[in-house]
């Protein structure tokens, strides 16, 4: 099912861009994005793109400007109201859509908030019930050896499931000296940058494979950029461990020996397998198994894993609330970037993977990668969905979807709303005592000294 980019009125359309049958919120799994993107009647052949105004994206940046600045202006109302304001503001966009065009683009926005919250809801659960842990403390070495193979994971199980399979056991490691840049460069290495190597990682990466793009193609051509971006940032990382840890005491400076590694809980893995292994099913059997494997391991977990992992419903709450008001509020910008990616003036690598990145830190992945990779192929005169189309473009062209891959992949680091597992694993550790940064602490304090200027050393060396 073809969905077509409506420019004008109702009866002028634009050029066919060949969509998979269903996309998901990016930042998540791969395989959502095989989840329907309209929650269309049987039969129904194909659907459009609404002619929306840039202007209903207003309501998508007042709740970022909410999630940003409220908590630093006025916490504790926050703390209170923070789903009146995110449920309110999604609730409107949803009413303007259900009325001006139909209940088919928002009932398609909930089908993909509901696989998106099924998948994370259900990975937090598993990973609630499974218990890791050494008395030993890490040392900046470890930590960033521990940072380095969790992002040799995230392309192996994804990277919302690496995230909250290895998010407790990391905060446990570095207690009591655990800070705020311990939490974002896990987020910055194993929720985003780590996943740029299959399609399996990511998102955007599955779509391309979906269209085209052979399954080894990442790792043969974006290797080289995932380990220009990944070595700064775990060498920054290093730095920044290395001053902590020479802040501490002597005594706490000497590893423990002698200690063995625990892990209860490892039935729970079963359910985990199961969980990942669902993904590639479709709507709504995916979900139907997820949240059963996800309810069988809460129900059979080891209550004694699930107290050492301090595992309450707390964080998976506030995500749902915060991400359902997203999901409705974005549906503006998304559909307006569908309809004029190919106006937007962007003609060299260097300008798609700015462009891609930019939007990737905000928005959804997924679809910002398909406009921009359509677009691109519009640029060679060549199509999305054309098999023969995509063998030529990378054969010749192959910068180009470099420069998308690694600014869709890359850029999700940005914020904490940039990409699925990234406000979870702030909610995570700070239900655990872990004080975090800010939503504008996080950027002005990490993204844009530590990020930027290694994205721009990527552009430097690949995409100028």
């Amino acid at each position: 099912m073809d969905r077509v980019i409506q420019e004008g009125g109702a009866g002028t359309r634009g050029p066919r861009r060949r969509f998979p049958q269903g996309f998901a919120m990016g930042k998540i799994l791969p395989a959502l994005a095989a989840i329907p993107a309209l929650a269309a009647p049987a039969g129904a052949a194909e659907s459009v793109i609404p002619p929306v105004s840039a202007w209903a994206a207003l309501p998508f940046v007042a709740l970022l400007l909410a999630i940003a600045l409220l908590p630093l202006c006025a916490h504790r109302w926050w703390e209170r109201n923070h789903p009146i304001v995110a449920l309110g503001l999604g609730f409107g966009v949803f009413s303007y859509y259900l009325l001006s065009f139909g209940p088919q683009r928002m009932l398609g926005s909930l089908l993909e908030y509901f696989s998106f919250i099924t998948l994370i809801g259900s990975l937090f659960v598993v990973s609630g019930g499974i218990y890791l842990h050494t008395e030993r403390y890490a040392t900046p070495w470890v930590n960033t050896v521990l940072l380095g193979v969790g992002a040799l994971a995230s392309n192996l199980v994804g990277t919302t499931g690496a995230s909250m399979l290895l998010i407790r056991p990391f905060i446990r490691i570095n207690k009591p000296r655990i800070r705020g840049f311990h939490v974002v460069f896990f987020i910055f290495v194993v929720s985003n940058i780590g996943g740029a190597l299959t399609p399996l990682g990511d998102p955007p990466l599955f779509l391309g494979y979906l269209n085209g793009v052979p399954f080894t193609w990442s790792l043969r051509h974006l290797w080289p950029i995932w380990l220009a971006a990944l070595a700064p940032v775990l060498a920054v990382f290093y730095l920044l461990d290395r001053r902590s840890w020479s802040a501490l005491p002597r005594d706490r400076h000497r590893p423990q020996r002698g200690t063995r590694f625990k892990l209860e809980g490892a039935g729970s893995f079963v359910f985990l397998l199961i969980i990942l292994a669902a993904v590639f099913a479709q709507t709504p059997v995916r979900e139907i198994i997820m949240i059963a494997a996800a309810a069988a391991a809460h129900r059979f977990a080891r209550k004694s894993a699930l107290k050492a992992n301090d595992f309450t419903f707390a964080p998976i709450r506030e995500v749902a609330v915060l991400f359902a008001g997203i999901f409705m509020t974005m549906v503006p910008a998304l559909d307006w970037l569908a309809l004029h990616a190919d106006r937007l003036g962007i003609r060299t690598p260097g300008a798609f993977f700015w462009a891609t990145g930019t939007l990737s830190s905000f928005l959804d992945n997924a679809p910002t990668y398909l406009n921009f990779l359509s677009a691109a192929l519009g640029l060679q005169g060549l199509t999305l969905g054309n098999a023969a189309h995509m063998s030529a473009f990378l054969a010749g062209h192959s910068r180009f979807l470099q420069a998308i891959s690694a600014g869709a992949v890359f850029f999700g680091a940005c914020s904490y709303i940039g990409n699925g597992p990234n406000f979870m694993v702030k909610s995570i550790a700070e239900h655990s005592g872990v004080r975090c940064p800010t939503f504008m602490g996080y950027i002005v304090r990490y993204t844009i000294p530590v990020l930027l200027p290694v994205f721009a050393l990527v552009w430097v060396l690949f995409f100028r």
